[in-house]
């Protein structure tokens, strides 16, 4: 077994995360190597789009074929998203979940831990849980989940009823 393959096995496994209809996966960066391997992981929780939080470092081409679209909003590692990047995240949700609402859209950053479960936690928050639990949920499933300065912009952040329905109906998403 090569070294890599043994850094890859440490890396949390992808974290499915489910709130009032909406699903997330909170997954680490995948390579041009193991890119087959996440299209399963992908397609068996009928994943229809990957936002990618961080550098581009592996071909899209093949995850457009199986019919996933990539979302580029990197930002810095180990800190909060720019305004800009919060107001694309919910764009790309509301698009997706409002074409398929029983659709799961993946996120990763590098390994997973701080910038890709940061945007999950705000949509958690703008679904109506506090950030202490929408924190709680994520870090039951990846530990270690969210730094310090991650924590204090999710404890300062205010809902503002982004994700709500226009006719009043949540998302009626089934578990697969």
């Amino acid at each position: 077994m090569s070294i890599t393959m043994r850094q890859k096995d440490l890396r949390p496994a992808p974290a499915l995360i489910e709130y009032k209809g909406m699903k997330f996966l909170i997954t680490d960066r995948p390579s041009d190597i193991t890119i087959n391997h996440y299209i399963m992981e992908l397609k068996k929780n009928n994943v229809n789009t990957v936002v990618r939080v961080c550098e581009p470092s592996y071909n899209t081409d093949e995850l457009e074929t199986q019919g996933i679209t990539v979302k580029d909003l990197a930002f810095e590692d180990g800190t909060f998203p720019p305004q800009q990047v919060v107001d694309e995240w919910f764009e790309v949700l509301k698009d997706k979940y409002q074409q398929n609402p029983e659709a799961c859209v993946a996120v990763h950053c590098v390994a997973g831990l701080g910038r890709a479960p940061v945007l999950v936690a705000l949509a958690l928050i703008e679904l109506g849980l506090k950030y202490e639990a929408a924190v709680e949920m994520i870090r039951d499933k990846r530990r270690g989940a969210i730094n310090a300065k991650q924590l204090s912009f999710l404890e300062k952040y205010k809902p503002k009823a982004r994700l709500k329905h226009k006719n009043g109906h949540k998302n009626s998403c089934s578990v697969q």
